[in-house]
């Protein structure tokens, strides 16, 4: 192995191995749900639910009921991979015009016009559960999966340092400030102020929502009371989802991308995911020998922006949902096309400056994989923090809606009953046709980039997975407040690497060490023996755990 451009010691006591199955997840609370239920006989998507759910109590600030989800779920019993997208469409009234008439000329990143997207996360974990009964056999029913969830949501739980630092960022003061609404005041504060880490959190409208869910099943999210409410406290606020467009919502099944890397297949989401995205960067890779440069290095870090370059031009031309305009995936992520893309690339100099990205979103990664050789990769968000700072029935409605464009020419142009873009990339490699690497990353446009990052240090630079997730890291995109895409490097990147990449163009910004815009990641990787290997993020308050 290449020594590193950083100043590292490999990982001792921080690589937990597991024969029986194991969960990683961005809470220690949630991945020992997923545990817990690997430990009653379930499988890892029983896992995957359990965990998910846990982390709508406990990581309210990036995912939730009112959010979104994307599976990559392995059948060991068939062979087969297949992608599940648990994301909304757009309210029926929702359009262009809609906005243009109030005088908005961009979706609003908070409140109720933010909020047009249907919540599809119940529904994604409806359809996975049912594949883990019907076809994987588990004997776990939907309301088992809730335990853990409603457990802490009744008896609360102890607040750690993401959420704390995150109810601090959205309610100080300003205009934009999350402490001027009433619903989302009721949820998280109290007469002692904003919970702070080790504050001990209780959220009993969210426990009511979770009793009714697993009393009567995911279609009380739908088509019950919380449906209900849900309608009425968008209709209360000039809303536009309706009871009508939660009723009509469906997750659906689909065939996963894939490219070559190395010994391996990646696989990703079809679009709307921007897993595509990811799988070109890795296709621009695959056509140069990484594993001849230093790994953390300046020209990793180059090679890897540059590729994001590519990738996300063509993102900004082609990504949308596919039943309103064709995504050319097949093109896009060809032999021919990676090839092209990565002869564009110089080493010396950096190519021109994107035009702004969006600011990036928060979410979770989680991973699970059980002893009948079932994975999972699953991602789930409400996209900024607190999604659209609308709570109703205990939780946050996301606001996926402002990735929508409200220029008619655009390909993600908003559309009654569309899918927007989307940021959500869980990612699956296969190795002699098994799963080899699970891994996933919060982070909006951060989630290809810090994939690359994991796949090429664990696959071109042999590092073991929690060395490949602790490791310095770096971010193309911009942040909150930002006007342009600048390249941040934590700061455990050396000074003379920073230096080389403004040399070559880039526009750096050292940020501090171990910065959480980086992304919670996670990795699961299977060794020669077929024992686990896993890793979490220091960065987020997260857990490996193995059976």
């Amino acid at each position: 192995m290449h020594k590193p451009a950083y100043s590292a010691t490999p990982s001792a006591a921080a690589n937990p191995l597991g024969l029986h199955g194991m969960v990683t997840s961005p809470h220690y609370l949630a991945s020992q749900a997923g545990i817990h239920a690997l430990r009653q006989g379930g499988t890892a998507v029983d896992a995957a639910i359990a965990a998910a759910a846990v982390l709508c109590v406990t990581y309210p600030h990036m995912c939730g009921l009112g959010g979104d989800n994307f599976w990559l779920i392995y059948h060991a019993d068939t062979g087969r991979l297949r992608a599940l997208n648990g994301s909304g469409r757009a309210a029926r009234a929702a359009a262009p015009d809609v906005y243009a008439r109030l005088g908005l000329v961009r979706i609003p990143q908070r409140g109720p016009l933010a909020a047009i997207t249907v919540p599809g996360a119940v529904s994604g974990w409806a359809e996975a559960h049912k594949l883990s009964r019907q076809a994987m056999r588990s004997p776990l029913s939907w309301g088992d999966l809730l335990a853990d969830a409603r457990r802490y949501a009744h008896e609360g739980f102890a607040v750690g340092p993401s959420l704390a630092r995150a109810l601090a960022l959205v309610t100080a003061p300003g205009s934009a400030s999350l402490a001027q609404r009433e619903d989302f005041c009721a949820v998280f504060g109290s007469a002692h102020g904003w919970p702070r880490t080790g504050h001990v959190l209780r959220q009993p409208r969210l426990a009511a929502t979770l009793d009714r869910l697993a009393a009567n099943g995911p279609d009380e999210f739908y088509q019950g009371e919380t449906a209900h409410v849900l309608a009425k406290a968008l209709a209360g606020q000039g809303g536009l989802l309706t009871a009508e467009d939660l009723k009509a919502h469906r997750a659906d099944w689909a065939e996963p991308l894939e490219v070559s890397y190395r010994h391996c297949t990646a696989h990703t989401p079809p679009p709307n995911s921007q897993g595509i995205s990811t799988l070109e960067i890795l296709n621009i890779l695959q056509q140069v020998d990484v594993s001849a440069l230093t790994e953390g290095g300046a020209d990793h870090i180059h090679l890897i922006a540059e590729a994001t370059r590519e990738a996300f031009l063509d993102r900004q031309h082609y990504l949308t949902d596919p039943e309103f305009f064709p995504v050319p995936a097949s093109r896009l992520l060809s032999r021919e096309h990676g090839r092209a893309q990565a002869a564009r690339i110089r080493m010396d100099r950096a190519a021109a400056p994107l035009p702004p990205l969006p600011p990036g979103g928060d979410t979770v990664w989680l991973g699970a994989v059980d002893a009948a050789g079932n994975a999972v990769s699953l991602i789930q968000s409400i996209y900024h923090e607190f999604g659209s700072g609308v709570m109703a029935a205990g939780f946050a409605l996301q606001n996926r809606g402002c990735a929508f464009a409200l220029d008619a020419s655009h390909v993600n142009c908003l559309r009654g009953g569309k899918r927007t873009l989307h940021t959500l990339t869980p990612a699956m490699l296969l190795q002699d046709g098994k799963p080899w690497l699970v891994c996933g990353s919060m982070g909006g446009d951060g989630q290809p980039q810090t994939i690359a990052a994991l796949v090429t240090r664990m696959v071109d630079f042999g590092l073991e997975p929690q060395d490949a997730v602790t490791a310095p890291r770096w971010l193309l995109g911009r942040s909150w407040g930002d006007e342009s895409n600048d390249l941040k490097l934590e700061g455990r990147i050396p000074l003379a690497v920073s230096e080389e990449l403004r040399a070559r163009g880039h526009a750096v910004r050292q940020v501090e060490d171990y910065a959480e815009m980086m992304g919670h990641a996670g990795a699961l990787l299977r060794r020669k023996n077929g024992v686990w290997q896993g890793a979490c993020d220091p960065r987020g308050d997260g857990l490996a755990a193995a059976l």
